[in-house]
């Protein structure tokens, strides 16, 4: 948190954002000009790919060059095989069993990862040494860290490696299940969307696209990503393991117990939350409430010293790319925009995917291409 992403590491890699996102805004202009649908989840799952991969190694997910392309299926697989139910982690007599083949699939994931990031890593190590400079990803980060004899806990290799996959897999999906969940309420909730857009002229106009510098401008935007947040939780559920016997509610709860938040119960609560299950971003205005885990009935990113690190860089990424998505066109739902709603059904996993990925038919508002200049 206070060497790799921090706000000053952030603005250093502002323009590998802001690249990834006119490259987005892009696809959907010729799209919108050639009136064919978008696949919203596929394609923001690349966006989002791409940023992660490009701000730790400097390479876009999406290219066909071998590496990138290798990163996009192993972390597509980690995230599919994290999800799945496995036999051996609830029937005892099992748990030295392979019987669905998890433990043998796993092993070559975490080959094929290593292999791929030493490959990587050695490259960092040459072209650091042919050249002098600063850091330009937050990999070169994680080197200088690993050399530094000052350093209280030594950062080895293999602890570089795991956290660039935890980076991959928990940054990825999370932030695009989040824009495109938002966008879909804003599409069945047409006078929320006309208002959002209106804001939008207003601060910031016509003649250029939004940036990450004017989401602090943008109040009823930032009250829509909370709103979309708290109904729907990129990640339901917070698991925690106790530290020592307490009792919580009445209940006694043993140390080394394995403890489920239920983060999408508590964002429908009642008794936190007027007309719960509506969508209402007006409900945030005029209040002190955030996602950042300081208020315990919102905890989308969880809270205290396990909350997620990456918070910062995914809320600016939901905020300005959901922006962005909204200023420069209009959306019309199904695969030739001749639905009237979106479809809310929420799928299965360990995050909370849509049971049926949006698909829209993208109408161009504004030029886009102009305003990336």
């Amino acid at each position: 948190m206070s060497e790799l992403i921090n706000g000053k590491t952030l603005d250093h890699l502002y323009p590998v954002r802001c690249d990834e996102l006119n490259c987005f805004i892009k696809y959907l202009s010729h799209k919108a000009i050639d009136g064919k649908s978008v696949e919203l989840e596929r394609e923001l799952m690349k966006l989002t790919s791409n940023v992660i991969s490009r701000l730790f190694m400097s390479k876009r997910c999406s290219e066909k060059d071998g590496e990138s392309d290798d990163i996009t299926k192993i972390v597509t697989e980690i995230a599919e095989i994290v999800g799945k139910f496995n036999l051996s982690d609830y029937i005892w007599f099992c748990k030295n069993l392979d019987l669905q083949g998890f433990e043998k699939k796993s092993k070559d994931i975490r080959r094929r990862f290593d292999a791929l990031l030493e490959t990587i890593i050695t490259d960092h190590l040459v072209t650091r040494k042919q050249e002098t400079r600063e850091s330009r990803d937050l990999l070169d980060i994680l080197l200088h860290i690993s050399e530094d004899e000052s350093m209280e806990i030594k950062l080895t290799r293999e602890n570089i490696k795991v956290f660039i996959l935890d980076i991959l897999v928990a940054g990825t999906d999370t932030s695009a299940i989040s824009i495109e969940w938002a966008l879909a309420e804003l599409i069945n909730h047409p006078n929320i969307m006309k208002k959002a857009v209106e804001e939008i002229d207003k601060v910031i106009g016509k003649n250029r696209l939004i940036q990450e510098s004017d989401i602090s401008n943008l109040p009823y935007l930032q009250a829509i990503v909370k709103e979309s947040l708290r109904l729907h939780p990129t990640v339901p559920r917070i698991q925690r393991i106790s530290k020592q016997d307490g009792t919580v509610g009445g209940y006694h709860i043993p140390a080394n117990t394995t403890a489920l938040i239920n983060v999408w119960s508590l964002d429908r609560d009642p008794t936190h939350w007027e007309r719960p299950f509506e969508f209402m971003p007006e409900r945030f205005k005029g209040t002190q409430l955030d996602v950042r885990g300081q208020h315990f009935h919102l905890l989308p990113f969880g809270s205290g010293r396990r909350t997620c690190p990456g918070i910062s860089l995914g809320l600016l990424m939901v905020h300005v790319t959901l922006g962005a998505m909204i200023q420069c066109f209009e959306w019309k739902e199904g695969e030739n925009g001749n639905l009237a709603t979106v479809d809310m059904e929420e799928g299965i996993g360990i995050t909370l995917p849509k049971a049926n990925p949006l698909v829209c038919v993208p109408v161009a508002r504004l030029d886009p291409i102009p305003l990336l200049a």
